[in-house]
């Protein structure tokens, strides 16, 4: 059986969660149900909504300089991430890697 939710949906969906209502930014959670769309409309599949399995494989970054930090990287730009992981930008400075 299959549910399609709305963005809205999907955002109460981590929020409310007390362990992960934190986990991403309102417009994080909003960059992150574009991109699943994107990616069940570009490849046929159906992604199971899975709070505590996104909030495990994906992470948000505020600064380049974090995720640099994190994971031992120098990178000059955020495009740059995109040949570590996936990438979705949430706006010029912030977005989300697909951990690695």
């Amino acid at each position: 059986m299959k549910q399609i939710i709305t963005e809205s949906q999907f955002i109460n969906a981590f929020k409310s969660w007390d362990t992960y209502k934190n986990q991403f930014s309102y417009d994080g959670l909003k960059a992150m149900f574009e991109y699943l769309e994107e990616f069940e409309d570009g490849t046929g599949a159906e992604i199971e909504l899975d709070v505590i399995a996104i909030c495990c494989d994906y992470t948000e970054y505020f600064t380049l300089k974090d995720y640099n930090n994190d994971y031992g990287k120098e990178h000059k730009e955020i495009d740059e991430i995109a040949d570590d992981t996936t990438l979705i930008k949430i706006d010029d400075g912030r977005f989300i890697i697909q951990q690695y």
